[in-house]
């Protein structure tokens, strides 16, 4: 039976399609332009905008981009740092999250408090930078995965995700004479994917995205992550034009600079636009469990 609206429930469903497609567009149209600009000659890009005439397309910036062995080293070292990093923090955060979520750990809201605290009160950066090398991870892959692998924003979503697993099953499983780590792999892990898929993508984009660390961290420029390498090469190309006498010089930095620039920003989110459809299915049912609960 379809639902009757009234004229004032019509006005406001007229208002939020207006609103959602106003978001799509804001989201969309960048998109777009990023991409077609990648594939344009940078010269009819800055003398007459975008173009859909593939007459007017290159593959030239992708060939520089994926033939520089910077790029390619650097896109290696990100997916190794990215996915170190989701792994570890998602291994602390289900564990954390599982014992702090059972009643019979004594002191679990000491431990809870402990970890509130850290966050809203750190050492700073002088600090870290100090206890990372003392700690002798200077210059290794350890500096950027470790310091930040302990999430407690993730280990409260996996408390309140095991807190709605029904006591039930545990109990039946107790019963059955199932040991503690028995119950937590053969029962309650596979029942939380939902959980530990959202906070791997969390981890993993976190990770792919950031460049901080790395630049504070590392000075072998083989161990620098995409990120940091797309950096270094956008500033090597934004020269001021005043440094520049010769006006073809200064024309063909300019074009080279834009043709590298789009190209880049596709290349390095390709994988996170390929990794997602994979994660949606569990995506909203994680989020929502595990902050609503």
């Amino acid at each position: 039976m379809p639902i009757k609206h009234s004229k004032f429930d019509r006005f406001l469903l007229v208002l939020n399609a207006i609103g959602l497609a106003f978001a799509v567009l804001i989201v969309v149209v960048p998109l777009i332009y990023v991409v077609v600009a990648s594939f344009m000659d940078p010269s009819v890009l800055l003398s007459r905008g975008l173009s859909f005439n593939v007459k007017d397309w290159t593959l030239d910036g992708y060939e520089k981009i994926l033939t520089n062995p910077a790029m390619v080293r650097g896109f290696g070292n990100a997916v190794l740092y990215s996915t170190s990093f989701a792994l570890i923090t998602v291994t602390v955060s289900v564990f954390a999250g599982y014992a702090l979520s059972d009643h019979r750990l004594v002191g679990r809201r000491i431990f809870m408090t402990l970890f509130l605290i850290t966050m809203f009160f750190g050492g700073g950066l002088v600090p870290t930078y100090l206890l990372v090398k003392e700690l002798g991870m200077i210059d290794t892959v350890w500096a950027v995965i470790i310091p930040g692998a302990v999430n407690v924003w993730n280990i409260i979503l996996s408390r309140t995700f095991f807190k709605g697993v029904p006591n039930e099953l545990r109990e039946a499983a107790n019963v059955d004479g199932a040991s503690e780590a028995m119950i937590f792999f053969r029962i309650v892990l596979p029942l939380s994917k939902p959980i530990v898929f959202v906070l791997a993508l969390y981890a993993f984009v976190g990770q792919w995205n950031a460049y901080f660390d790395a630049m504070i961290y590392l000075d072998n420029p083989n161990l620098h992550p995409l990120q940091l390498v797309l950096r270094s090469i956008l500033i090597q190309n934004q020269v001021d034009p005043s440094m520049i006498a010769d006006q073809l010089a200064m024309a063909e930095m300019k074009r080279l600079s834009e043709m590298i620039k789009y190209a880049a920003i596709v290349i390095s989110s390709l994988p996170l636009v390929v990794m997602y459809p994979f994660f949606q299915k569990y995506f909203e049912k994680g989020v929502m469990v595990g902050s609503l609960k």
